[in-house]
């Protein structure tokens, strides 16, 4: 009882932090929870223009035939590997350069190199994939003109029409946008390390190096380990949507297609609402299993936990 009433002394201290959370909880519950009933659609064969429950019942079947489609399987794999190729190049790419701007010790060039690196990030991505695509042309791009100029290649390679080069350019595109603005958290963690180790090293004779690898990466592991449990927790997003649509094409669609994709074709444009439901319950549920995982390595291995 104790307790009880300690818990309503405490919420009715903070009475206005509760009330001023009432907005994005109601946001929340109409956003996030209420669209949950949609799922009863993967246990049913659905028909667009009758009530959710006057649907014919079909238990797994669209499950089964998700996994038995070969369909499927392709488009697994293309989602996993864009995502771990994001995932890596992301991180090892935003720490790098955090750890490589906080060495700049001219103010005015470490703040123009952040203003340009960020920048990216702020671009849609239907402007970034044309960039992307004009760059890797055939005729004029940028990229096979420098390859050429160098003698790397002898004639433009067609980077957009074989499947080969597709996950890599993915994996670029999203480094090349967000490495400026994912630096920041790492940044921040740096700025937070208390200088008086970083004296008592140049006392010690310590390099940068030294430095980098006993000091700074140390002092932001914890932060790192926060985002990589969160980061994760999207793995099933192949590294974002928009890029692998906007990208894609008839010619690499074996490579291009991941799972947000096929539940866009399955459930608008072919109409089969209940296999593009199921697929999206696939993704949410292995998501969440990759997140607790995660956050039940991290706590093992002695590092701060999310959950």
């Amino acid at each position: 009882m104790r307790r009880t009433e300690k818990v309503w002394r405490r919420m009715v201290s903070q009475k206005q932090l509760i009330f001023m959370s009432f907005p994005l909880l109601i946001y929340v519950i109409i956003f996030n929870y209420v669209p949950i009933w949609g799922w009863l659609m993967a246990f049913q064969q659905y028909q667009p223009g009758h009530s959710i429950f006057d649907q014919k019942w079909v238990g797994l079947d669209q499950f089964r035939f998700l996994f038995q489609d070969d369909g499927f399987v392709r488009v697994l794999r293309n989602t996993i590997s864009m995502s771990l190729i994001s995932l890596v190049l992301g991180f090892m790419t935003a720490i790098g350069f955090a750890i490589l701007l906080n060495e700049i010790k001219k103010t005015f060039l470490k703040r123009a190199i952040q203003t340009i690196s960020y920048l990216p990030h702020f671009l849609s991505w239907v402007i970034v994939t044309g960039i992307v695509s004009t760059s890797l042309s055939t005729e004029d791009g940028i990229v096979n003109i420098v390859l050429m100029k160098l003698h790397l290649i002898d004639t433009p390679i067609l980077w957009l029409g074989e499947g080969k080069y597709f996950w890599g350019i993915v994996g670029a595109a999203n480094v090349w946008k967000e490495v400026g603005w994912n630096a920041i958290i790492y940044l921040a963690a740096i700025a937070s390390i208390d200088p008086a180790l970083y004296e008592a090293a140049d006392i010690d004779g310590a390099s940068r190096i030294r430095k980098i690898l006993h000091i700074t990466l140390p002092g932001i592991k914890p932060v790192i380990i926060i985002l990589l449990i969160l980061n994760i927790g999207w793995m099933l997003n192949g590294g974002g949507f928009e890029v692998q649509y906007f990208l894609g094409n008839g010619q690499v669609s074996d490579y291009s297609e991941t799972i947000d994709i096929f539940v866009l074709k399955y459930g608008l444009k072919i109409g089969n609402y209940s296999l593009g439901t199921a697929a999206g319950i696939f993704k949410t549920v292995v998501s969440i299993i990759l997140l607790f995982m995660a956050n039940r390595i991290a706590k093992r291995l002695g590092e701060e936990k999310l959950i």
